[in-house]
């Protein structure tokens, strides 16, 4: 390609709402343009990377018993109900209505849609297993679309659903799954660790997320180095040590604390630290307040409350000042589990229970309880774990300290159970001619997202840094000065030369100084560079790779095996 005839409006400078590496490179390459928050045009350059993401995701799960399909992303409201997700989704469903008033969602995903569709056409056990997918457009309506691709309202997704005949065989299928994901993930270069996640609206018993690993990550993975244990901190299990320096419980006592609000403002009144406290948070879930008691030195785990209560993220606010003062008599702050009123659920984490002489809100302005205890003084739900994982936690299956580091969701893997088919009531016959649900997965990729993960990991302050497989152009040729004649014709050799041999090629042809030639080609990181100058006479020209800058002269007739040479290491041919 003739960068002379190029669509490839890059930019010189950072637009304002591009707050991480991938979305400014992204935008500042030339690859993308926004239309309105969260949606995002794919331009010539951005979207042949996408093409390339997609090819190995197709190849990999074809390798792995994939079948591609595409389904519409229009989807009737009925099959949505009949899994009772049409309401618990949330408002991330983007909903219409056709003219006829019937409604519809654009689909976030598809479950419901493909089990409706194989229901009464996969009838025998003899069809199983079956491995379906798609690469398509997904719609979430997000609350706070941000970061480009990394949460976006329309994005490209790879969704697969496999259909089984027993528990056992829908397991092997997920691990069929995860090798998959193993090798898509290992051949895009990407450095990612697989922890355990969250089904959240998604449902079944166990899911695993595949995490790749940026400091700009959304989300907070804990791992240790000493055993094959790694969660996100949703999920993550916590560690707490309880120190009970006085084993008997004492008798209550009433504390006046005036304008003490917070943990911190308590450890000074009372000369202690945190562990000795119990801390009331007040949620409202669907409107109802739910009051959580947790260790004072730790913060509460939203998803862990949640999943524990059944409800979905967006059925959660934090109460409200007249729900709080409703239901303990106090404002804000003085809070705690003795004298709720009654009737108010209270979920109370097991490591409280254990705790003695505890010092808690006293449910009236100004003053705090101490040497309260669970049993005596205050009941309530015991919940296994409702804290969110810290530095320093120890691994709940070895003991060492865990390690912290951010990381981009890429994949997820879900074991999804009757779930599904038992809402649509999609059946086959087994064997023995017995009528039997299936057992499913479901396993998805974010390519528009994935993509946005390799920038953030390969990448300098010149630009995007494209490992070979996945660059829009495998190589460019930078002509220094395009009015000198035996530069301009020895570039057109080469370029002619490898287009024959296979490799996708750019030729910098554009009447431009050589510096903007040079940080155009650092911007959009074409991994293999050729600049043709002063050396044309003599049939050499500067060779150099854009991940480590090292430039070196070569003839022309070398280049060939030099770019086999590179093309070697990614397994690929030309």
């Amino acid at each position: 390609m003739r960068m002379s005839k190029m669509y490839m409006p890059t930019l010189r400078e950072v637009p304002a709402e591009a707050e991480i590496p991938s979305h400014q490179l992204l935008l500042r390459s030339g690859m993308t343009r926004r239309l309105v928050s969260g949606i995002y045009s794919y331009l010539p350059l951005g979207y042949r990377v996408i093409k390339k993401v997609e090819d190995i995701i197709r190849e990999e799960m074809d390798n792995y018993g994939g079948q591609e399909l595409l389904m519409s992303a229009v989807q009737p409201k009925e099959i949505w109900e009949a899994t009772g997700r049409w309401d618990d989704f949330g408002p991330e469903m983007f909903k219409v209505k056709d003219r006829h008033s019937r409604e519809f969602c654009l689909g976030p995903t598809h479950e419901e849609y493909l089990t409706d569709m194989i229901n009464g056409e996969i009838t025998s056990y003899k069809q199983l297993p079956l491995i379906l997918y798609q690469i398509q457009t997904k719609y979430r309506d997000e609350l706070r679309p941000r970061f480009g691709f990394m949460r976006a309202r329309e994005f490209i997704m790879k969704d697969a659903y496999t259909f089984d005949t027993n528990e056992e065989n829908m397991k092997k299928a997920y691990e069929n799954q995860w090798n998959a994901y193993d090798d898509i993930f290992t051949r895009l270069k990407l450095r990612y660790k697989v922890v355990q996640g969250d089904s959240g609206a998604m449902g079944g018993d166990n899911s695993h997320e595949f995490m790749a690993m940026s400091e700009y990550g959304e989300s907070l993975v804990a791992y240790c180095k000493s055993c094959d244990y790694a969660a996100t901190d949703e999920k993550a299990a916590v560690v707490y040590d309880i120190v009970n320096e006085i084993e008997e419980e004492l008798e209550l006592e009433k504390v006046h604390t005036p304008g003490a609000t917070t943990i911190e403002d308590l450890q000074g009144i009372f000369k202690t630290d945190g562990s000795k406290f119990a801390k009331a948070l007040v949620y409202s879930v669907n409107e109802e307040p739910v009051v959580c008691i947790i260790p004072g030195d730790r913060q509460l785990s939203e998803i862990k409350f949640l999943n524990y209560i059944g409800e979905a993220e967006h059925d959660l606010e934090v109460a409200s000042d007249f729900q709080i003062e409703e239901i303990s008599g106090a404002e804000k702050g003085f809070t705690g589990p003795i004298g709720l009123k009654e009737g108010t659920r209270v979920l109370v984490d097991s490591r409280i229970t254990e705790m003695k002489n505890l010092i808690v809100g006293g449910n009236e302005k100004d003053y705090h309880i101490k040497n309260a205890n669970f049993g005596r003084d205050f009941q309530g739900e015991i919940v296994e774990d409702l804290l969110l994982i810290e530095e320093g936690d120890k691994c709940p299956q070895c003991g060492e300290v865990l390690e912290m580091e951010r990381g981009i969701e890429v994949g997820n893997i879900f074991q999804l159970g009757k779930k599904y088919s038992e809402g649509l009531d999609a059946r086959f016959l087994d064997e023995n001619g017995k009528s039997q649900l299936f057992w499913m997965g479901s396993y998805g990729i974010g390519v528009s997202r994935t993509v946005a993960a390799i920038i953030e990991q390969y990448h300098d302050e010149q630009g995007i840094i494209w490992p070979l497989n996945v660059a829009p152009y495998h190589a460019i040729i930078t002509v220094i000065n395009g009015k000198n004649e035996e530069q301009v014709q020895l570039a057109e050799e080469i370029y002619e030369s490898l287009k024959k041999l296979g490799v996708e090629v750019l030729l910098d042809d554009r009447d431009e100084r050589a510096g903007v030639k040079f940080n155009d080609r650092d911007l959009i990181g074409i991994p293999l560079r050729i600049t043709v100058g002063r050396g044309a006479a003599d049939r050499e020209v500067e060779y150099s790779l854009r991940k480590d800058g090292e430039r070196i002269d070569v003839s022309v007739e070398s280049l060939e095996d030099l770019i086999k040479k590179e093309f070697d290491q990614f397994e690929m041919r030309i």
